[in-house]
């Protein structure tokens, strides 16, 4: 055990400090829980990001002025929809995904959210839509981006990404801890092997600040520097 493990000084969530920490924390809009509700209902639900992280993100895409911004894995909209709220009335968001059903659902409570025309879907594997905006020659024209796909092609996103954001934009990366799967040797899931590759490579990459937070599943906030 090393010095800064004897040190930490992060509390575990039990049951109680959870219910404590949301109702003095989280600030769910009605049409934000409606869309949690319906998702919490069907097969994969497990794959929607918590809303105390919506709402982190929705602080940090006003905090970086995000204008333009990419979401690489849509689900039902949920994280999308957080982002899609705290953007100026000229905010847009690509959101990429392959699955028409859960995207058809995010659209209906995009749009009965009255930000329906905020979000463009892009239907098809990320890495090929990323590729085109960036021989589209956008690249440095984005201001934020969140990743949630496929971890095994994380490393794939998270270098698009990087090149499309701008100097000073951020970039968000949901699920980095897998369960505490990351800190077991003994783990060699392609999946937690991407992961775990990924976190120390962004721990080392000097191209971005960066910081891996304990929320939900862990999630990563790099800067480009």
């Amino acid at each position: 055990m090393n010095d800064l493990s004897r040190s930490g000084r992060t509390r575990p969530q039990t049951p109680q400090l959870f219910d404590y920490l949301h109702s003095v924390s989280l600030r769910e809009p009605e049409a934000l829980r409606r869309l949690r509700e319906e998702t919490s209902r069907l097969p994969g639900a497990g794959m929607q990001i918590d809303p105390e992280q919506g709402q982190l993100m929705a602080l940090l895409a006003r905090l970086v002025g995000a204008r333009r911004c990419l979401e690489i894995g849509t689900f039902t909209g949920y994280s999308a929809l957080w982002v899609a709220l705290a953007l100026p009335e000229d905010g847009r968001i690509i959101a990429c995904d392959v699955n028409p059903e859960t995207t058809a659902l995010a659209q209906r409570h995009w749009q009965q959210a009255g930000v329906g025309d905020k979000i463009t879907l892009r239907l098809g594997p990320a890495l090929a839509t990323l590729d085109a905006l960036r021989a589209a020659g956008e690249d440095g024209a984005f201001d934020f981006a969140f990743i949630d796909a496929d971890k095994e092609n994380y490393d794939g996103y998270y270098e698009r990404v990087l090149q499309l954001l701008r100097p000073g934009g951020l970039v968000l990366i949901d699920n980095v801890l897998w369960g505490g799967a990351v800190a077991d040797p003994a783990d060699r899931d392609p999946s937690t092997r991407a992961l775990r590759a990924l976190n120390r490579k962004i721990h080392e990459d000097q191209r971005v600040d960066a910081s891996l937070l304990a929320i939900g599943d862990g999630m990563t906030l790099a800067r480009k520097r």
